[in-house]
């Protein structure tokens, strides 16, 4: 059955390829405008109905990644055939993020074009008391809250030993009158050991308020690991220099050393180079689902910037009775 093709990029006024980010924020914003417990237009309903088509599409990678195969040229209002086979291809109703969900007491749901691509779900009605045939008494919008994220910044330590973290967010909600409003919210975050940059923490729940009794979304906290003055966190692998005399390095020590897994004592090989790296293995940073990263230990060997008298001379004496050259 041939049905009138839907331009979804269109619908939320984006360009083909924006990320997922920039398709949530366009829906955020019609969303606001067009809900029909603020928008009393005669149109508000419609519009709402089809911004949430289009974001029931394209918020979902696997369900905009095979709206995209149907290519760029198609045009809004054109007649659509899906091709053979397409409604096999996709299980409707798994994707990722926040599910949204309309119902009402009239007829119908998601457009032809939707239900031609993917099948039933998504709109559901429900029986009864509803106008027959449209939009009318008895509507009932019941939409899940959309997730939400934000940066959440630990010291190496935070990050290492994990632990709870207090936090407090600013977030704007759209209050009973339609207006934005600036809302705080305290969080005792709990960070996993061994958690790195770019990971996200998620507070099931914790997002934006659902419509109609729909259920809040959820609120990611993508992590950002501070710089440390000691440390150097590359993946797993931790980096710190060790500083050393010349005598430590040509006759070999033990040197103390401050990790974030606490004191050790490095054995420094005699005739150890400066810039040479030691490796501590499982003594970087913690793994929750295999083996910790290694700890890599560079060492520098350090002379001093004011010798005494008695060091000049023992230098002095060094110098006159050594025969190596470190440039031979």
């Amino acid at each position: 059955m041939a049905v009138k093709y839907r331009d979804y990029y269109e619908i939320l006024g984006i360009k083909r390829g924006v990320g997922q980010n920039e398709v949530q924020r366009a829906y955020r914003k019609l969303a606001r405008k067009y809900h029909p417990d603020v928008n009393k237009a005669s149109n508000a309903e419609e519009k709402f109905k089809e911004i949430n088509e289009a974001y029931e599409v394209l918020k979902d990678p696997e369900k905009r990644k095979m709206y995209d195969q149907l290519g760029p040229d198609w045009r809004s209002g054109q007649e659509f055939r899906p091709p053979p086979g397409w409604e096999t291809r996709f299980d409707f109703g798994r994707g990722g993020g926040a599910q949204s969900e309309f119902q009402w007491g009239g007829t119908g749901g998601f457009s032809d074009f939707f239900e031609s691509l993917f099948g039933g779900g998504g709109f559901r009605q429900a029986r009864g008391g509803g106008a027959p045939g449209g939009f009318g008494q008895g509507a009932v919008w019941r939409q899940a809250g959309a997730d939400q994220e934000t940066t959440i910044r630990i010291s190496l330590e935070e990050a290492f030993r994990g632990g709870t973290k207090p936090i407090l967010l600013q977030s704007q909600v759209i209050n009973p009158k339609g207006q934005l409003e600036v809302q705080e919210r305290r969080y005792d975050v709990k960070i996993p050991p061994g958690i790195l940059s770019g990971q996200r923490v998620r507070l099931t729940g914790q997002g934006a308020e659902g419509t109609g009794g729909g259920p809040r979304g959820d609120l990611y906290l993508k992590v950002e690991i501070e710089p440390h003055p000691v440390f150097t966190l590359k993946e797993r692998e931790l980096y710190m220099e060790a500083p050393v005399s010349p005598w430590e390095a040509v006759l070999g020590a033990e040197v103390r050393l401050v990790t974030l897994s606490g004191n050790i004592d490095l054995k420094i090989p005699p005739g150890t180079q400066s810039g040479q790296k030691l490796r501590l293995r499982g003594k970087g940073m913690p793994n929750p689902k295999g083996t910790p990263g290694d700890l890599y230990v560079t060492v520098v060997v350090k002379v001093p910037a004011h010798p005494s008298d008695k060091e000049r001379e023992l230098f002095e004496e060094l110098r006159k009775n050594s025969d190596f050259n470190p440039r031979g």
